[in-house]
């Protein structure tokens, strides 16, 4: 059984706005039918919003995620989600406050793509490797900053 992380109830009532206004879009399967999990626990980190059934993580960046040690801890974190099959998707917090529709066309595009390809067995937990690489999908998600 999963055993939730212990800040994972807190980090949950205490939301950011963007993460509220993104899990209000997501929650009871609005994205075409994917469900999702806010604060999932993934090995010892909690992630933002999880599809499980597509392999797919979602993280949300504040600024404080481009200062300090903060980009070389994500990419640590994204290596070990990754190992564990996952795709991550990283936004800037602004995007979806700006940009949500952006946003969630992303989202949705990636979910499709993962679940179509694990429906074929070329992705799951048990190959480790992810469909596409964090730097292809950053790509995407990161210009939806601009």
């Amino acid at each position: 059984m999963r055993r939730p992380h212990p800040n994972a109830r807190k980090l949950r009532n205490d939301m950011p706005e963007a993460e509220r206004r993104l899990w209000s879009r997501l929650r009871l399967k609005q994205l075409g039918g994917f469900r999702f999990r806010r604060q999932h626990t993934i090995g010892p980190f909690i992630a933002d919003f999880v599809s499980v059934e597509a392999m797919l993580v979602v993280e949300l960046d504040g600024a404080q995620h481009g200062r300090d040690d903060a980009p070389a801890r994500d990419a640590r974190r994204d290596a070990f989600i990754e190992d564990k099959g996952y795709l991550v998707l990283r936004f800037w917090n602004e995007a979806v406050m700006r940009r949500m529709d952006d946003v969630l066309n992303a989202i949705h595009r990636a979910a499709c793509e993962r679940a179509t390809a694990r429906s074929f067995g070329l992705i799951g937990k048990e190959q480790g490797a992810p469909f596409r690489s964090t730097r292809e999908a950053g790509e995407l998600s990161r210009r939806s900053r601009d």
